[in-house]
Formats: C-alpha cells, sequence, structure tokens
C-alpha cells in the first residue's frame, strides 16, 4: 500500500486515552523521543479499574513540560470540538474506549457511549479539522469465533461473539466511511492481548497475581484449553509510532472519484500461548520477584472453569501486512515481558506498602 510519510517531530499529537495503559506508554515515548513535540492527553480517568494506577501514569506523564492532560469524557461533542479548534493536532492517535469483553455483558450503555459516540466524534473533529493522520485502536476480538488461524486482516469479521467487539467492528466502518467521504487518512490497530508493566487490573496475569498474593482461588477459562497471542506492550507502542509515521496516501480511483485511505494491521506476537503455560510462566516469574514466596502452594490455588459468554479460544495474529509495510513484528518473549511486569509489581504494590 501506498503511504504518506509523516514527519513526527515538531507535531501536535492528541492522544485519547492517556491516562489508560497503551496511551501512558505511547505518550512517554513521544514525550521522550521526539524533539518539539506537543503531546495533548484526553482521558475521562473513570473508575472502570483502580483509579490511583491511571493517576499515577498521568503523573509520571505531568513531569514533561511539553504535556497537556484534559480530562473529560470522549462523548461530549462541544469538549471534543474546542480541543481540537484550540490545540489543531495534526496527528490523532484514539485510544480511549471502554475495555473487556466480559464487562460489555453486563455494561453495555458505557460501550454504546464511549466506543460508538466517542468514536464518532473524534471523527467529526477529524473532518472538521483536518489531520495528516487519524490512528485509532481496534481489536483482535473483531475476529470472533473465526475458525481459520492465525487471523488475517483478509479474513472476515461479521460474527462478534460480544458487544465490545461489535463496537471495535463499528469502528472499522466508520473510519473507513469517513476516510471515504472526506478523505481522512485513518490507520486501524487490531491489537491482540496487550500485556506488560502497569497495565490493567482487569486483565488476566495482573487479575490472577493480585488474587493469588490475597490467597484467593483463579480461575481458568476453558478448563485452561484457551490460547492467546499476547503482546508486550513495548511491541504495541513500536508499531504505533511506525504507523503513525506512514498514512495511506490520498489517490483517485478509475472513476475520477478518491479511493479510502484507509488501512487496518494487527499488532500481535504470532506467537499464542496456552493459558496454563501462561499461569504456569507467571507464578514462575512472581517467585523469582520474590512477590510469592518460594513454596508457594498453586496448586491449591487454581480452579479449572468452563470458557465465558463472549470469550473465543483461540486468538492468533497474522502481522505479515504490517512487517511488509513497516519492516516490524512484535518479538519481546512472553517470559521477558511477565518478568518485567513482575518486577514493576514488587516495586509498585509492594515495595511501595512496606
Amino acid at each position: 500500500m501506498n503511504k504518506e510519510k509523516i514527519e513526527l517531530n515538531d507535531k501536535t499529537i492528541l492522544v485519547t486515552g492517556s491516562a489508560g495503559f497503551i496511551g501512558y506508554y505511547l505518550s512517554k515515548r513521544l514525550l521522550e523521543d521526539l524533539n518539539n513535540v506537543k503531546v495533548i492527553g484526553f482521558d475521562s480517568v473513570n473508575d472502570y479499574y483502580d483509579v490511583s494506577l491511571k493517576n499515577w501514569r498521568l503523573e509520571q506523564l505531568g513531569k514533561y513540560s511539553n504535556f497537556t492532560f484534559i480530562k473529560g469524557n470522549l462523548a461530549d461533542k462541544e469538549l471534543i470540538k474546542k480541543l481540537f479548534n484550540e490545540y489543531k493536532p495534526s496527528i490523532v492517535v484514539n485510544l480511549a474506549a471502554q475495555a473487556g469483553v466480559r464487562y460489555s455483558i453486563d455494561h453495555p450503555d458505557v460501550y454504546i457511549e464511549s466506543n460508538l459516540i466517542g468514536f464518532y466524534n473524534i471523527l467529526e473533529a477529524c473532518r472538521n479539522n483536518p489531520v495528516e493522520h487519524l490512528v485509532y485502536a481496534s481489536s483482535s476480538s473483531v475476529y470472533g469465533g473465526n475458525k481459520k488461524v492465525p487471523f488475517s486482516t483478509d479474513d472476515k469479521v461479521d460474527n462478534p461473539v460480544s458487544l465490545y467487539a461489535a463496537t471495535k467492528k463499528s469502528n472499522e466502518l466508520l473510519a473507513h466511511c469517513y476516510s471515504k467521504l472526506y478523505n481522512i487518512p485513518s490507520t486501524g490497530l487490531r491489537f491482540f492481548t496487550v500485556y506488560g508493566p502497569a497495565g490493567r487490573p482487569d486483565m488476566a496475569y495482573f487479575g490472577f497475581t493480585n488474587k493469588l498474593i490475597k490467597g484467593e482461588t483463579i480461575k481458568i477459562f476453558n478448563y485452561g484449553n484457551c490460547k492467546r497471542d499476547f503482546t508486550y506492550v513495548d511491541d504495541i507502542v513500536e508499531g504505533i509510532i511506525r504507523v503513525m509515521q506512514g498514512a495511506p496516501k490520498k489517490e483517485n480511483g478509475e472513476d475520477g472519484l478518491p479511493l479510502p485511505p484507509y488501512a487496518v494491521y494487527n499488532i500481535g506476537n504470532s506467537n499464542p500461548e496456552n493459558l496454563l503455560d501462561f499461569v504456569r510462566i507467571l507464578q514462575e516469574e512472581l517467585i523469582r520477584a520474590n512477590v510469592l514466596p518460594e513454596d508457594y502452594d498453586f496448586e491449591s490455588h487454581k480452579e479449572l472453569v468452563p470458557m465465558q459468554a463472549g470469550d473465543v479460544p483461540v486468538t492468533y495474529a497474522d502481522t505479515s501486512a504490517l512487517e511488509k509495510d513497516f519492516g516490524f513484528r512484535p518479538s519481546t518473549s512472553l517470559r521477558d515481558g511477565l518478568r518485567k511486569f513482575a518486577e514493576w509489581y514488587k516495586e509498585f504494590y509492594i515495595n511501595k506498602n512496606n
């Protein structure tokens, strides 16, 4: 695909969801690596999970003089309009969304508000304040119950198994429509099970650790027969930054009308891990980091349970398009990633409280 090279230095970049896991790491990289960049962070800082973790991330970002934070709701159209008018971002990375597959089953309203209305507001703002590139988070969940693996962006994704997945597929459709109608260069990124230090406490590796520390039992779904393509957060951020610098080119078709400058990529580790292996590596790294004692009885704290609604048995990314267009594929091993998480957890939760 033809790409328009985007220069990130000397630009104003809007990162929505900047108090979130990926948004924090992306903002930090941009602030540290680029010259004369302005990063505008936007987040509602809701209480879906531990707000003190979100506040800690914002405190870290607040140490950079070229970071500006705005607290607000993506569904507030007037606020988004005002933000674009005032700061005129050249590049927008939309990572703000209500996350979580299981939570969407019982709390549909917040997904419609944030993931649909919020994203529509971003698209409208990009339409009325032309940007060089809109990059947005999609999700591996759009593949639903697809049996063919690895998942390719050429696959049909018309059978979501959760509302969360349906909202992410809707984002891709809306972005395509706005790209076609208003010539907005947009790229969607389907992330595969992102993990790492300062991550989301609702994710398995983090939730398991919290439970094991308290001596509670962890539930391993589908009797441990699920496979996940775990992707370390630094790999995700590297992928985002590379994609930000290559917008789909604005070109006309044979009819003389604009072709939509639109693209979608997978970012995953292309190496699905069995959940039981994942739990074994996690427990080894928690012992190594002295988060848990060496004689911890894991077997008595594990329960194998059936598959939960909205879950899928396997996620597996085909990243050949990302590799071809941007020369990058994630490569951090699960053990290395979980080791970094365990060391951070000890520092943040255990050392801090002692």
